[in-house]
């Protein structure tokens, strides 16, 4: 350590440069109503000829700073859409300039004089940010803010996921703060299309790297929604009731309360038609992705948001499930083995599952001044359930009927989870040179008590049958916590480098007890503990990590460098049923790569090289045999090693704000060595584990083992124009996705290739607000392959389009339309391969302002939502199908609330519909 210490403190010496650059800062903020403007652009041209010479955008308090400016006399250019652009002299010469305050106003034009053809921008590239403005996009006067997004050119609804530019959202922000934590569909729908002014989509670095200024590449996918004025000091929100047959029920409501930096939304939904979070779309599937099983929910939501004083702001959320799902399910798994007859297995199940789930989020920012913040995010979740589950299980070969199992399962099982996040950030005279010093805690506690009964049958090389009557204790204990300290120094005319010290442990410590029950007689029954079943392990992960970086960043160019050493001090303890101690130390050099290349303002080069290490978790760790299923036997590993991940991504965005016509391009391709994956063993004869534990004829023991030579490649492209003559946006979405995965199966090493090319196009309506259709399709044609047993080689298709057609026929009367097919090919015989999922509405609105709507609506008209997907590991092909909710016809009252102050109160909200 002291010699890197040195040999970076000679770098430092050698090569520092003192260069004669200054900066130009200043802060913007909004005319309409006093407040401070985030994500306005700000562009420093050149006085001779307005080239450009640097750019930036304002961050969430309206601020912008543009660094590394040489002396000299230029014109800085702020603009925003729909805000009059403002133009100013900055002159630099031996000193940072303080620019006055830049106050942005929107255009207004006079239509008694000017005609204006044409369309709203819709949207605009400001470095890392895609800026959408959402009056360009026409939505029901009614609509959510998911209803608005989804038409946005490169946002997606993938397996119920919000994507946007091919990556799942994770966080939703409002005018620059926190909402609902990570429930990005909470967030979503639980804002009015109409409060929004413009959506800006970007990854979002970590709260390290925003303090620090260097890029540690834990990005997130980021929407943040700048609200209108009109919307930021009042009240509006939307309920809804609604009451069908077979007792389909639905009470759902979502209340805003703004006023102007204090937020407080509160949300509730109590339902029986599968909705997980309330939209109050009278139409409303629930979810884009058909949930399994029949469910009722009960939640309740609360997020509040606030500045307190100048220096601290405050954002935190609640949120409380109350879920009960009957679910139905049965699956067929292919097994990859490498004799010529192979081997099936099918399972019939039924599952009774209750949850009560609390998650609390707060996070709060002090700047205590210019130069020095604390951030504190605290997290907390419990969750307590039941299940009441049971299956048959079957395992079948060319020569009949192997084995089977009836199983049953009664239990509960409770979860906490609690982590702190704490962090200081302190920023030294010098320019560049910081210090930010974090702690993270957590502790972690999963209880699980359970009664299994089971009856197991196997037909070979004599039928036999088993009973097991068993009692399952599973206590699980962790605590972890880190502490990293990084330091940045300015390093020459565009540079900069840190150094950075991260320590952390965790610890785990996991008891599994089996106990046999016995009945003494009707009354009373005793226990023994099944030591060839129980065990007791902990295990200590004790983690330190050294790295040095260097970040080079010059007008349209930045580049980032870093090089960590890590060492892992892994201590596996086992006290029962034998002892033993297993130490192992694993060491690794990992190097990162950043490349950021800004061709113009709005076409932008991203290129990463990264990798990371992964260390096996206590259930992989502790080997005990679990035998929740006796057909399919799974025990874990103590020897496993670390894994070792090389990663590298690029991506290319371009927009076009003169012809609304936008450009995404995403690759990302990994290698992992030593990857945690299965070894599987199936039984050819009868055979004796351990401890007098037996694997029978055609019965399976899986355990983790690490492998060389898994392979991902994952590309995605999008390319969104407007198309005027039917007022609509079109969007264009394809791309390649090749897996390889390493897998043991009887001892002999198998490699699964999947390959998946995937497309498809989207066109929203941009008619008007009483005409408004979202279509879509996509397809994926999957070619699937294994290394062992090429006989299981399989192509198989998906393909899914849904129409939704929202429209106001005559003076309020709604019809509404929804319509999604399903198409798949190549499954399991047995399996229903396609479906059209149609729902209908027709409604009228009522009160003033038709603030109200009575509706009537026929869910799943024909009677055929199903839900099958497709499954692929490392040793089988599965093909599961689920049980769904089915037709039912409902009558809903839905009334939007709107109330606003003075300057934005019901007359606004009546020219707004007139």
């Amino acid at each position: 350590m002291k010699l890197i210490l040195f040999l970076f403190s000679a770098f430092l010496i050698s090569f520092h440069i003192q260069a004669q650059v200054y900066t130009i800062s200043g802060i913007v903020m909004n005319g309409d109503e006093n407040k401070t403007f985030p994500g306005v652009t700000v562009i420093l041209e050149s006085l001779l000829d307005s080239a450009m010479i640097k750019g930036t955008v304002t961050d969430l308090k309206g601020v912008f700073i543009l660094n590394d400016i040489a002396p000299g006399d230029y014109n800085l250019k702020v603009s925003f859409i729909g805000y009059k652009e403002i133009y100013k002299a900055a002159s630099v010469k031996t000193e940072n300039v303080q620019m006055d305050i830049f106050t942005l106003v929107e255009t207004a034009t006079d239509l008694s004089e000017v005609m204006v053809l044409g369309r709203r921008a819709v949207s605009e590239q400001r470095g890392d940010t895609t800026q959408f403005n959402a009056d360009a996009f026409k939505t029901m006067n009614d609509a959510s803010a998911q209803n608005l997004v989804q038409k946005m050119p490169g946002i997606t609804i993938e397996d119920g996921n919000i994507q946007a530019q091919g990556e799942n959202v994770v966080q939703i922000l409002v005018d620059g703060k926190p909402f609902f934590g990570t429930d990005v569909k909470a967030a979503l729908q639980n804002l009015p299309a109409e409060a929004i002014q413009s959506i800006q989509v970007f990854d979002r670095l970590s709260d390290k790297a925003q303090l620090s200024g260097f890029d540690d590449g834990e990005q997130e996918k980021t929407i943040n929604i700048v609200t209108k004025a009109n919307y930021r000091k009042g009240m509006f929100g939307k309920t809804s009731v609604g009451y069908g047959t077979d007792g389909r029920y639905m009470f759902g409501t979502s209340m805003n309360t703004f006023n102007g930096d204090q937020r407080i939304t509160v949300t509730g939904l109590s339902n029986n038609i599968n909705a997980m979070d309330f939209s109050g779309d009278p139409n409303s599937q629930g979810e884009t992705r058909t949930q399994d099983g029949i469910i009722n929910t009960n939640s309740f939501g609360i997020n509040f948001s606030d500045q307190w004083g100048e220096k601290i702001e405050v954002s935190a959320s609640y949120l409380y499930n109350k879920r009960k799902n009957i679910g139905l399910a049965s699956l067929v798994r292919d097994f990859v083995l490498p004799e010529s007859e192979g081997q099936l297995y099918s399972e019939e199940n039924q599952d009774i599952q209750s949850t009560n789930d609390h998650r609390f989020d707060l996070r709060m920012d002090y700047q205590i001044d210019s130069n020095n913040r604390i951030l504190f995010r605290p997290r907390v979740s419990a969750q307590l359930g039941t299940e009441n589950s049971g299956f048959v299980g079957r395992t079948i070969t060319a020569n009949g009927l192997l084995n089977q199992t009836e199983n049953m399962l009664i239990g509960k099982e409770s979860d906490f989870d609690i982590t702190n996040r704490l962090m200081y950030s302190r920023k030294f005279a010098k320019k560049g040179r910081s210090l930010t010093v974090g702690i993270n805690t957590g502790n972690h506690q999963n209880d699980d008590d359970a009664t299994r009964e089971a009856i197991n049958t196997f037909f070979t090389p004599i039928e036999r049958e088993e009973i097991l009557n068993q009692n399952i204790i599973r206590n699980r204990k962790g605590f972890s916590w880190e502490a990293d300290i990084s330091f940045t120094e300015p390093f020459g005319k565009n540079g900069m480098v840190e150094i950075e010290y991260e320590i952390g442990n965790r610890l785990d410590d996991s008891d599994r007890l089996i106990f046999d029950l016995f009945e003494e007689d009707i009354t009373a029954t005793y226990r023994i503990l099944d030591t060839a079943l129980s065990n007791t392990f902990n295990s200590k992960n004790l983690s330190q990590e050294v790295e040095i970086g260097y970040q080079y960043s010059k007008e349209k160019l930045k580049v980032q460098v870093e090089a960590e050493f890590q060492h892992v001090q892994l201590n596996n303890v086992q006290e029962f049923p034998k002892s033993f101690v297993l130490e192992r130390n694993f060491t690794a050099v990992l190097p990162t790569f950043r490349l950021d290349y800004q061709f113009t303002p709005s076409n932008k080069l991203e290129f990463d090289i990264d990798t990371y290490t992964r260390t096996p978790s206590v259930g992989d760790l502790q080997a005990v045999i679990d035998n929740s299923n006796p057909l399919q036997l799974r025990t874990g590993n103590p020897e496993l090693d670390q894994s070792y991940n090389k990663r590298f991504q690029l991506r290319y965005r371009a927009n076009n704000s003169d012809t609304d016509r936008s450009f995404f391009a995403f690759i990302q391709s990994s290698i992992e060595d030593n990857r945690f994956t299965n070894s599987s063993f199936i039984a050819q004869e009868q055979m004796e584990l351990e401890d007098g534990i037996i694997l029978e004829k055609g019965s399976q023991l899986s355990r983790p083992i690490n492998l060389d030579g898994y392979q991902d490649f994952r590309s995605y492209l999008s390319y969104g124009l407007p198309i005027d003559f039917i007022k609509s946006n079109f969007n264009l979405n394809g791309g390649v996705d090749y897996t390889k995965r390493p897998g043991m199966i009887n001892d002999e090493i198998n490699f699964v290739n999947s390959t998946r090319f995937r497309g498809g196009f989207s066109l929203s309506s941009n008619v008007s607000d009483k005409l408004d259709f979202n279509f879509s399709t996509r397809s994926s044609y999957n070619l699937v392959s294994n290394s062992i047993q090429p006989t299981l080689n399989n192509n198989y298709l998906n393909q899914s389009t849904r129409l939704s057609l929202n429209w106001i026929l005559w003076k309020g009367i709604v019809y509404r339309m929804d319509i999604n097919h399903q198409l798949n090919t190549g499954l399991a015989e047995g399996f229903d391969t396609s479906f059209l999922l149609m729902n209908l509405s027709i409604g009228k609105k009522v009160f003033r302002n038709e603030r109200g709507e009575i509706s009537l609506n026929v869910y799943d008209l024909f009677g055929q939502n199903n839900n099958i997907r497709r499954n692929i590991t490392e040793t089988y092909i599965e093909d599961r199908q689920s049980n769904v909710l089915q037709r039912y016809v409902m009558l809903t009252f839905t009334f939007n609330l709107r109330k606003f102050s003075n300057d934005a109160s019901a007359d606004y909200y009546e020219e707004m519909h007139n």
